[in-house]
């Protein structure tokens, strides 16, 4: 369902006051996962931010092959740009441009995810044109940077944006609440046995597209975090973001995120959905309009709150010392 290292950025191909975007990459044992490195103009040193995308094949831009048309992750890039804050944004492996890195779905683990974007900070660290970073991840990205961040000196700061706050387990069973009761005594009980760390052997076809052998392993892998446990063990600081008609994550995961980190910092995006943009309803109607058009912008009081955090609430590494 859902669909280590040495890191090597290919070196920018103009200097910064004509380029704002490169291609990079990250070495893997498998291959190479690739990114987009944006850096401001005329700027030498400033803050870079490691944006890290949500579940499902969401590449570095925050868009699909399944209908999913946001430019989300490469608006809040050129946002932050303009602002004066470098970003590197990727395609986790298996996903568009690093689609080949996924020879087999059963070797797939969380952890995997959590190891590459680690990766990306340890080079991050050595590029001496940054003077801080901040780990940024969206969704299922959330979970993923939280636990990169974990007793990581390199990074300054998390950012949460619409961050799950209870384990994956949890929230699979009440997406999946109105389902008959037939069918969700089965479903329920198989996220049960996945949650011990054991398979389920002979799934009937109809539930291949959750419970397929080949994903099994990585549900399990998934399962064992809890977003309030691992939130709890990060000493830097911390935004959480969350919008008010997000269908997908709600309001009481970002308020159980802050209860696990009474030191971060909560903010409820009023209209803001899953997919950053504005939209009043949480009406399915509405809100799969805004998943499909990558021209509505973002809203703006969530890249407000995001560049403010950054500028204003975080030390270089320089004032750190």
């Amino acid at each position: 369902m859902k669909n280590i290292l040495f890191l090597f950025l290919f070196p920018c191909l103009c200097l910064y006051g004509f380029a704002q975007e490169t291609t990079v990459n990250l070495q893997t044992n498998t291959g190479k996962v690739e990114g987009t490195l944006s850096i401001p103009s005329n700027v030498s040193h400033c803050p870079v931010v490691l944006i890290i995308a949500g579940s499902g094949p969401t590449d570095r831009n925050g868009n699909n092959n399944m209908g999913l048309k946001t430019d989300a992750y490469k608006q809040l890039a050129d946002t932050l740009r303009q602002h004066g804050i470098a970003s590197l944004r990727y395609d986790k492996r298996g996903i568009a441009a690093s689609q080949s890195l996924l020879f087999k779905e059963s070797d797939v683990r969380f952890d995997t995810y959590i190891q590459d974007a680690k990766a990306w900070i340890d080079q991050l660290e050595t590029d001496k044109r940054f003077s801080k970073i901040i780990v940024a991840g969206h969704s299922e990205g959330s979970l993923i940077g939280m636990a990169a961040c974990e007793n990581n000196l390199k990074v300054a700061a998390f950012i949460s944006i619409s961050g799950a706050g209870r384990p994956a387990d949890e929230l699979l069973k009440e997406q999946l609440q109105t389902l008959p009761q037939e069918i969700k005594n089965y479903i329920f009980g198989v996220i049960d046995k996945l949650k011990k760390g054991e398979t389920e052997t002979n799934v009937p076809v109809q539930y291949n597209s959750l419970f397929r052998a080949s994903v099994q392993p990585y549900l399990i892998s998934w399962f064992k975090y809890d977003p309030q446990i691992v939130i709890a063990k990060l000493n830097i600081p911390i935004l959480i973001v969350q919008g008010s008609t997000d269908i997908q994550v709600s309001v009481k995961d970002a308020e159980l995120l802050a209860k696990a980190q009474p030191k971060a910092q909560l903010v409820i995006i009023p209209g803001m959905n899953h997919a950053l943009k504005n939209c009043a309803t949480t009406a399915q109607t509405e809100q799969m309009v805004t998943y499909g058009n990558a021209d509505l912008p973002l809203n703006k009081e969530f890249a407000t709150t995001v560049i403010h955090f950054i500028i204003n609430g975080i030390k270089t590494k320089e004032e750190n010392k």
